[in-house]
């Protein structure tokens, strides 16, 4: 309910007091008096003002242009772009464009100029602009300016423009938003760069803020990571803990801004937040989540924490053969330089990088001549494969039992060779062998290739295998002895 303070403004307005009409403009547009914030209801009287100061002029014949100008002043605090549609828009919109264009340069110039660039050119008032437009074809306006007589929207938009660049180089009262709104009508790569320049160079970090809202990636990583309070090395892992007091809530919204993005830091990141106790979303199962994703990513110290977590929950775990999924992980992580993970890697894999140590050595070495003077032998197809059974033997270190009975099209893995007979000897377990020669590759690429497309039944059971092993051996042996031993000296 209006007080009665109002209702008494109200009735000398309707009677024409100028004094009045202002207050109750200025109440529609603070508040006071109890009054609804109402720009349009402010314009409104505020045109009733003006007309009753310019009669009064007319009727004292002293009208200039400076009483004119200072009637305008107090229009100038009015928001343009919320009165549009209102009955006193048309005043609104001329009486903004006349201090904006005048001579003098004043408080209210600058504000008037400033509304008038909110309307126009503001992306948060489009649809308000695409309306204005056809508002524009219709009427005219009611206080002739010259230089804008004959002016479009878009050439009236020019003008606009040009008195952000104004605003924004000026010391005023608006600077500051000219300045935002300067960037946010920048294309987006370019904005994006200036601000994340204005933050990598000064440390702005109201550039930074505006950076990660315009949808920067490496803006949210740096502002979530910020207000963590987490200190992490891309690509590293290693981290500064310093204050517990940190935004942990706001910066998990962040980093999971830039985690939805695909940055593999930021789920690092929101790996460690999930795990402190102090943060009231705190879960164990949603950290290791994150790391997970953040190793899917390529995240060195991710790929090695779970890696280490596959390792120490291998008995729970349903895989074929155990220890191959973290020995995975572990050994990604060891590729891109982990120290810890080359230890834990030791204790998943076993390692026989140089095959000269092996049993097999001498045989393998016979087995190589004989596949490179196939056509000359003319082997049959059990043996050739025999042959390949040797080497790659030797170059993993394989005992007799394996050597036979290794499914060989299914050794190879990424990173190791697995090593599995328990189809035919249930009681050996399964072997994992780190691949760390190109040799070693090379042995598994060639006997890959050989047994592409042969039947199991060639090779026949485990007694024909041995049978076969003792032939092929003693003729390698015999054969090819003397040239190896050579080769040996």
């Amino acid at each position: 309910m209006a007080s009665r303070e109002f209702l008494k403004i109200l009735s000398s307005a309707r009677l024409g007091d100028v004094s009045a009409q202002q207050q109750l403009a200025s109440a529609y547009l603070t508040g006071d008096l109890k009054t609804p914030i109402q720009p349009s209801n402010a314009l409104i009287w505020l045109e009733k003002s003006y007309i009753s100061i310019q009669n009064q002029l007319l009727e004292d014949q002293s009208s200039s242009s400076t009483h004119i100008l200072q009637a305008l002043a107090k229009i100038a605090s009015v928001p343009l772009a919320s009165t549009f549609n209102s009955p006193a828009f048309g005043f609104g919109w001329d009486s903004f464009w006349q201090l904006a264009t005048a001579d003098a340069a004043s408080e209210s110039q600058v504000a008037a100029k400033w509304q008038l660039i909110h309307l126009l050119i503001d992306p948060l008032h489009q649809e308000t602009q695409s309306q204005l437009v056809e508002w524009l074809k219709k009427k005219k306006f009611l206080t002739p300016i010259p230089q804008l007589a004959n002016l479009d929207f878009s050439g009236l938009q020019k003008i606009t423009k040009q008195y952000l660049h104004e605003l924004a180089e000026s010391e005023s009262a608006f600077t500051t938003q000219a300045k935002e709104l300067l960037i946010k009508l920048q294309p987006k790569n370019e904005a994006l760069s200036t601000l994340w320049k204005a933050w990598a160079k000064d440390q702005n970090e109201d550039a930074l803020i505006q950076a990660a809202e315009l949808g920067l990636t490496i803006a949210k990583l740096t502002y979530g990571l910020r207000l963590a309070q987490l200190d992490i090395e891309l690509n590293s892992g290693k981290e500064v803990r310093t204050k517990s007091n940190a935004s942990l809530k706001k910066a998990a919204h962040w980093l999971e801004l830039a985690a939805k993005d695909g940055d593999r830091d930021a789920w690092y990141a929101l790996g460690e937040i999930y795990r402190r106790p102090q943060f009231s979303g705190y879960n164990a199962n949603e950290s290791d989540r994150c790391f997970d994703r953040a190793a899917d990513l390529g995240h060195a110290q991710a790929q090695l924490r779970k890696g280490a977590n596959l390792w120490r929950k291998r008995e729970k775990i349903e895989e074929k053969v155990r220890g191959l999924q973290a020995s995975y992980w572990v050994w990604q992580a060891n590729q891109q330089g982990v120290p810890e993970a080359k230890e834990l890697l030791s204790k998943i894999l076993e390692s026989c990088p140089n095959p000269k140590n092996n049993e097999w050595h001498e045989l393998a070495l016979c087995a190589e001549q004989a596949l490179n003077h196939h056509a000359e032998h003319k082997l049959d197809i059990d043996w050739v494969l025999l042959c390949h059974r040797l080497i790659i033997a030797n170059q993993f270190s394989f005992s007799k039992a394996e050597l036979l009975l290794c499914e060989v099209g299914q050794l190879q893995h990424e990173h190791c060779v697995v090593v599995d007979i328990r189809w035919e000897l249930p009681k050996i377990l399964p072997r994992l062998i780190q691949i760390e020669t190109i040799q070693q590759r090379r042995a598994l690429l060639a006997a890959g290739k050989a047994f592409v497309g042969v039947e199991q039944e060639i090779e026949g059971n485990l007694r024909q295998r041995r049978y076969r092993f003792d032939r092929v051996t003693a003729w390698l042996s015999e054969t090819f002895k003397t040239q190896t031993d050579a080769e040996l000296v």
